[in-house]
């Protein structure tokens, strides 16, 4: 499910590409080109596109985004019940990064394994299937219907066995339906993702709760969702949220790792900015480029949201920097 881009606007856009399904935060993508900031005749070209196969992500470092960190959201009751659950869950939130996501999702997605496995080889590489104890009982690990989803799932099932707790998986459906399910005891554990969660727990359009900072969020988060009986364990550094990416070959040419660098070094407005339709509207797209990193654009083209069409535009080189989601499979390096 990657329902979040542009949190909290937008809380259950559609999936943009069957390589990453749903998750956090993110939303839909338009098909027409569209004109943005700048003018391309007047533009210099220091940050004009780079063709490129592999694609990098630019470190967000003034947190544009939500936090959107994977975390284990957990029945109150079953938390409660067996302490061993959350602290065996917190875990797997010790070792977890955005690159293992990456590289999980790539190996279902592209190299086409099985996402049990996937999981499973995970689990052993982090010694997960190992020193665990205190677990007992039937846990059910619900897992969403989109691979990162899966595979997570089975992460947190496996490493849930090696505790010694009966622990197996179940598909479920969307955020709606499985938060249901997890408040009612149907399933003990869901992988979540810590921005979108506290957003859709609020519900408050009107309002923003969540934000760049995680520890904000999650203290935000706790009671919230202490108030629906429910217990969330301790956030990972991995996240799967709006991102910018730029193939590496222009981040090798320019000499950026970050948003704030290519901030200071593309102030010749040569920028072309890829992304869906409604980012030159959206304050974490466009506006938040300009305003928060002081890019200056060149033009903007219309493609998806983080799907293989702004993919696409970076490698082919018609755009310099493209939205994307920061646990996207094609972001493996090569």
């Amino acid at each position: 499910m990657r329902a979040r881009l542009f949190t909290p606007l937008v809380l259950a856009a559609a999936l943009a590409t069957a390589a990453c399904g749903e998750s956090g935060s993110s939303g839909t993508g338009g098909d027409s080109a569209a004109g943005g900031s700048g003018s391309g005749s007047s533009a210099g070209a220091t940050c004009a596109p780079v063709k490129g196969d592999q694609l990098v992500v630019l470190q967000d470092d003034k947190n544009l985004q939500n936090a959107d960190n994977v975390l284990p959201a957990v029945n109150g009751a079953a938390a409660s019940g067996n302490p061993a659950l959350i602290s065996t869950l917190d875990k797997v939130s010790a070792v977890l990064t955005t690159d293992d996501l990456v590289q999980m999702n790539a190996d279902v997605d592209v190299q086409r394994k099985n996402a049990a496995d996937v999981a499973a080889d995970y689990v052993k590489s982090k010694k997960l299937d190992s020193g665990q104890s205190g677990g007992s009982g039937k846990v059910v690990v619900g897992g969403s219907n989109f691979t990162e989803s899966t595979v997570l799932a089975n992460v947190f099932a496996d490493t849930l066995k090696a505790a010694g707790f009966d622990a197996s998986v179940q598909t479920v459906g969307n955020r709606e339906l499985y938060l249901q399910a997890l408040e009612s005891g149907e399933i003990q554990v869901v992988p979540e993702y810590l921005s979108t969660l506290t957003e859709f727990l609020d519900g408050d359009d009107n309002r923003q709760v969540a934000s760049g900072d995680v520890d904000k969020t999650f203290a935000a988060l706790t009671p919230l969702a202490q108030s629906k009986g429910l217990a969330v364990g301790t956030p990972s550094k991995a996240a799967d949220q709006n991102a910018f990416a730029v193939t590496k070959a222009f981040a090798d040419k320019v000499g950026v790792t970050t948003l704030s660098e290519l901030g200071q070094k593309c102030s010749d407005g040569s920028l072309v900015l890829a992304g869906p339709t409604e980012c030159p509207t959206r304050p974490f797209c466009q506006p938040g480029l300009e305003q928060t990193y002081g890019l200056e654009f060149a033009s903007f083209s219309s493609t998806d949201a983080g799907g293989p069409l702004t993919k696409a535009a970076l490698q082919q080189g018609k755009a310099s920097i493209g939205l994307v989601f920061s646990s996207d499979g094609a972001l493996a390096k090569q």
